[in-house]
């Protein structure tokens, strides 16, 4: 029978400590589940532990205290090259300050996971250039690096390179933080149709108003707790 939580976390504690080596509590016992298909929003302001919390689930990071499990897989079992391999495998990544490869074409960062994982370069292709016809991005930006892209361009291809392999989950963390309104909202309804087709669980950290607007699920983080867990219609 199939595990019916995609992430389940248990007592999740992170301690950081800032310049003066003061211990600060980014996350304070948090449980939290989310089901496969789940379109969720986590919320809450600066400091609250948004980004933190996305960071152990995509085993960026390692919690203080407390369990993790993603995809059945306890991430404080794994060594750091077997969390690369189960990031590579599992999950998709959209970061707010987009995490492009400088020397990279656009159509290299987005199709850099697919080359990872051994996909034929025909296929590759052809998956990356229906991924950015869907987003709006031309084909002549296709062969332009980073540094000749604008911020909204850079953005819409960090999204594609993470929707491109279809990955059992994708973390955004404030994805639309650098696109106009009109480009924001219709990346979103990509991402929430998508979800709606193929079940692909997202899980967003943000302050924008139309991610929580379109979320399924809203958890709103204070003080490295959870406030609230809501259900939307």
């Amino acid at each position: 029978m199939p595990d019916p939580f995609l992430v389940e976390a248990e007592g999740l504690v992170k301690v950081y400590r800032d310049r003066s080596h003061v211990p600060v509590r980014a996350l304070d016992g948090i449980s939290f589940a989310v089901a496969p298909g789940e379109f969720t929003a986590i919320a809450g302001p600066s400091g609250s532990g948004k980004t933190t919390l996305l960071n152990l689930i995509g085993s960026l990071d390692s919690a203080t205290a407390g369990t993790i499990v993603v995809a059945g897989q306890d991430l404080s079992l794994l060594s750091r090259r077997a969390r690369a391999e189960f990031r590579l495998r599992n999950l998709g990544f959209i970061f707010q300050s987009h995490n492009l490869i400088p020397v990279l074409s656009a159509a290299e960062n987005a199709e850099f996971s697919l080359l990872l994982q051994g996909m034929p370069a025909r296929e590759r292709r052809r998956r990356v250039l229906a991924e950015f016809k869907d987003l709006g991005i031309e084909e002549e930006l296709t062969r332009r690096r980073p540094a000749k892209l604008s911020g909204g361009q850079q953005q819409r291809v960090a999204v594609a390179r993470a929707l491109v392999s279809r990955p059992k989950l994708i973390l955004a963390d404030e994805p639309t933080a650098s696109l106009d309104s009109k480009t924001g909202a219709r990346l979103l309804d990509k991402m929430r149709d998508l979800n709606m087709r193929t079940r692909i669980t997202f899980l967003f950290s943000t302050h924008d108003p139309m991610v929580i607007d379109r979320a399924r699920r809203l958890v709103t983080l204070r003080d490295g707790q959870i406030a609230s867990d809501e259900t939307h219609a």
